[in-house]
C-alpha cells in the first residue's frame, strides 16, 4: 500500500494522498482531496496520528486523481488509522 500523507502549502491550502513526485516545494499527489475545514482534531499532526473524531463536521473535497500543488510547506505520514478516518470523511460538494 502507498503511503498516505497530509501536505500543507502556503497559499493552496492542505491536502491528503499520496506522493508521486516532490521535488523543492512542488508535489505531484495522486488520489488527493483538498481538507477545507476539519473538526476532530487539533492541529493537521494529530490528525495524521489519530484522524477526525467529528466527521461529519468535515468538509473534505472529492478525490482527483492527480494533482499538482506548488508552495509545499509540510509533509506529515498519515498512520493507517488516519488514513481511513480521512478516507472515510463523505465528499463536501454543491
Amino acid at each position: 500500500m502507498e503511503k498516505y500523507f497530509i501536505i500543507r502549502t502556503g497559499r493552496a491550502g492542505v491536502f491528503a494522498g499520496n506522493i508521486k513526485s516532490c521535488e523543492n516545494s512542488t508535489a505531484t499527489l495522486t488520489n488527493v482531496r483538498r481538507l477545507w475545514y476539519w473538526d476532530g482534531a487539533a492541529s493537521l499532526s494529530q490528525m495524521a496520528m489519530e484522524g477526525v473524531s467529528k466527521p461529519r463536521n468535515c468538509k473534505f473535497t472529492v478525490v482527483v486523481p492527480e494533482m499538482t500543488v506548488l508552495g509545499v510547506i509540510e509533509i506529515i505520514p498519515c498512520t493507517e488509522k488516519a488514513e481511513m478516518s480521512i478516507k472515510g470523511v463523505a465528499e463536501w460538494k454543491a
